[in-house]
């Protein structure tokens, strides 16, 4: 093991750590999930930080990174539409809407040029809606009350973001399509 190393092996842990915060939600441990939450969000932000300060960065690392927080929100999500603690509407939105980037993203690497992955501004502010959302949820089903019209108020701006985020993607990169045309086999 190199120092190179740590990054990575912070994501694969950030991967890892999605089965006990699964679990600790559907047993409505809210409390426990929500300090696991915590530390996958410090984690990603180390390995972040360690990548770049370092020049750690890696292609594994490029994928191992937005693999784990997408993991670990996925399953948020789906725990908590399960339990009836984010809407089911909400939670297929969230899985269409990276179904339909990853499809893109693989359709246009394959046929058209190689995908240099580079987040949208819309789609940080998704990502940080939904994080905000599951933390939220999180703390007024176990931890603390919130008032009713501040979840609802962001069960809408995170599908506000899901829709605004997923139809710039698709723009975005089938305007790139079109102007650079398809790979002959």
């Amino acid at each position: 093991m190199k120092p190179s190393d740590i990054p990575n092996i912070i994501s694969v842990i950030r991967l890892i750590t999605v089965i006990p915060v699964v679990y600790l939600l559907a047993v409505h441990e809210f409390g426990w999930a929500l300090v696991l939450f915590a530390a996958a969000g410090i984690s990603d932000g180390l390995d972040g930080f360690l990548a770049k300060h370092y020049g750690w960065q890696s292609r594994l690392g490029g994928l191992l990174d937005p693999l784990a927080d997408k993991t670990l929100l996925v399953c948020c999500f789906l725990v908590l539409g399960v339990h009836g603690l984010i809407p089911l509407w909400l939670v297929l939105a969230v899985i269409f809407r990276d179904l339909v980037i990853v499809s893109g993203a693989l359709l246009y690497n394959y046929r058209v040029a190689e995908v240099e992955a580079a987040p949208i501004l819309m789609s940080k502010v998704n990502t940080a809606m939904q994080i905000v959302l599951v933390v939220a949820v999180i703390l007024d089903a176990g931890v603390m009350d919130l008032p009713a019209v501040s979840i609802a108020a962001l069960i809408w701006a995170c599908l506000i973001t899901v829709v605004v985020s997923g139809t710039q993607y698709v723009w975005i990169w089938s305007r790139k399509a079109i102007r650079s045309g398809w790979k002959s086999d």
